[in-house]
């Protein structure tokens, strides 16, 4: 089986790595296949694909958007369209639109509970200032002793409930998906195990993703446990969704898993790359 990671990130959204540095480790990790899914951003894919055709890896356009379900914030992951299309970039652009008002805003909450300076050091660790995101605020209050590591940051803040968490206006479900086809390419739903949904809940979230035209469920992530992808896998297979795989890779020490490094697919599901 292709060893194919179809979910990663460079300095382009949330990730410590340039795009190229990230193909150059996926190219020295054996992978195959690679999709640069930054969030809500298509600024890395041109230089990733030219260094992926360098390093003999085939490149995949990716994208990871940002869209609100019945309140909840999910990610979609598209792949494999068009980079150029006028509709696509047009509904990115307005997901990114007030990221940096929000930033300021969950600074503001924090400093509630007594964490100064979280804006300033959050936009310190940001290549893209349009891109600030819960991430940069995570390695703001590591390096500063408030968490231990950034996975720890999102038990205790920046989560609804939490300290630091500011709602913001995502793309509709429906939206994202006609952006994606519209560009020719795949929609996929990024990470599901780590939604706050109840099953039925979830259900009801892939009926209406399935309806609306989605193809693919990411069943192998890096965040996901062997239970998660028994339970994706199964539902993948009921509602003829195509099987994605991805590391959700965003840099050496925060990742759960390095590039190339999950396991395979479980058996009897249908590879997402099989339709690229």
């Amino acid at each position: 089986m292709l060893n194919c990671d179809l979910h990663c990130h460079s300095t382009c959204s949330d990730g410590l790595l340039s795009a190229a540095a990230v193909v150059e480790r996926a190219a020295a990790n054996g992978v195959d296949m690679l999709a640069l899914t930054d969030h809500d951003d298509l600024d890395g894919l041109a230089v990733a694909r030219a260094v992926a055709d360098d390093r003999g890896v085939a490149f995949v356009n990716g994208v990871e958007i940002s869209i609100e379900w019945q309140g909840l914030q999910v990610h979609l992951l598209g792949l494999a369209f068009d980079r150029t299309d006028a509709a696509l970039n047009a509904g990115l652009a307005g997901i990114r639109s007030g990221r940096i008002e929000r930033a300021r805003r969950m600074s503001a909450d924090l400093e509630k509970v007594g964490i100064h300076g979280a804006f300033d050091g959050a936009m310190r660790l940001v290549a893209n200032p349009n891109l600030v995101s819960r991430s940069h605020f995570g390695r703001y209050l590591v390096a500063n002793g408030v968490c231990r590591d950034t996975r720890s940051v999102f038990e205790s803040y920046l989560v609804p409930g939490k300290p630091g968490y500011v709602q913001h206006r995502w793309a509709r479900l429906s939206d994202a998906l006609n952006w994606v086809h519209g560009a020719g390419g795949v929609a996929a739903v990024a990470h599901p195990g780590r939604y706050k949904l109840s099953r039925a809940d979830m259900r009801r979230f892939l009926s209406e993703f399935k309806d609306l035209g989605g193809q693919a469920i990411e069943v192998m992530s890096g965040s996901h446990t062997a239970e998660h992808v028994e339970i994706f896998g199964r539902l993948a297979r009921e509602f003829g969704f195509l099987a994605s795989r991805g590391s959700d890779f965003h840099g050496p020490d925060e990742s759960y898993v390095d590039l190339g490094k999950l396991a395979p697919l479980p058996d009897g599901l249908t590879p997402v790359w099989t339709v690229f």
